[in-house]
């Protein structure tokens, strides 16, 4: 039987952005059952308190979105016993990792050019849909898994926003949870306690400056933008969100009851 977590949200030290899902309502009344399916940023600065709580909660898997240079940059995942864990790149570093070194070290000449003039958002909005038209193929695995034998689960990118998000963004289409109610569980990722801490080179007051920060910020913000972006891919690629579970990620009927047989109250 599924441990039951409590209602109020836990002080977590090293990770930020968790999160359960459980009871957000679906279109037909049900609601996603709580200590099944949770959302968080990397595990890899867990402390041993953090790692003792997530043991609590009984998982079975830990889904890890993150690319190489993600894990490179941040470090593994601390071990949990028992738990099994699988890593499903969303992103590929190859594609980004000059951005990303620019983003870390560059000053606020070359910040500007490639962030300035709404080139962050637009950034941010172009991968949120190659995500979406990409990588069907990991998202089919998600779901097929979770379907089977996966909870509870914890899905996690770095920051637990994007990767993730999207990740869990599919996972309650597929169950039916109204769409208002996906957009206000992403958005929750701006909350101050929950947001990525910003790594720049250099200790100078340059280096976060106001203006930085507010070049940086497009790519650390969830914005309802961003996911309905994503949303948009769906019914410029397939039609619909029934059409893309069933021929984008291969969800036939009877596998996406299960998966509310197994997420649902």
């Amino acid at each position: 039987m599924t441990q039951q977590i409590p209602s109020t949200e836990p002080e977590l030290a090293g990770v930020r952005n968790f999160r359960d899902v459980g009871g957000l309502p679906t279109v037909d009344g049900r609601r996603v059952r709580h200590g099944v399916l949770f959302r968080s940023g990397h595990l890899a600065h867990a402390t041993d308190e953090d790692a003792a709580f997530l043991s609590s909660l009984g998982l079975h898997t830990v889904f890890d979105f993150r690319n190489a240079a993600d894990q490179k940059l941040e470090g593994p995942d601390v071990e949990l016993p028992g738990v099994r864990n699988v890593n499903l790149p969303l992103s590929d570093p190859a594609d980004g990792a000059e951005f990303w070194k620019m983003v870390r070290e560059g000053d606020i000449d070359q910040l500007r050019e490639i962030l300035g003039d709404g080139k962050a958002a637009g950034r941010m909005i172009a991968s949120y849909r190659s995500i979406m038209k990409e990588r069907t193929g990991e998202h089919s695995r998600v779901l097929h898994s979770l379907a089977e034998d996966s909870v509870p689960a914890l899905m996690h990118c770095a920051a637990g926003k994007d990767r993730a998000g999207l990740s869990i963004a599919v996972t309650l289409l597929a169950l039916g949870v109204e769409r208002d109610a996906i957009v206000a569980d992403y958005l929750e990722s701006n909350a101050k306690h929950r947001r990525y801490k910003v790594r720049r080179s250099g200790t100078s007051a340059e280096a976060y400056s106001p203006e930085v920060m507010e070049l940086l910020g497009p790519l650390f913000d969830a914005r309802a933008e961003y996911l309905t972006a994503a949303f948009q891919t769906i019914e410029e690629t397939w039609g619909g969100v029934d059409a893309y579970l069933e021929r984008g990620l291969g969800l036939t009927p009877q596998t996406r009851e299960r998966l509310r047989e197994r997420l649902l109250d």
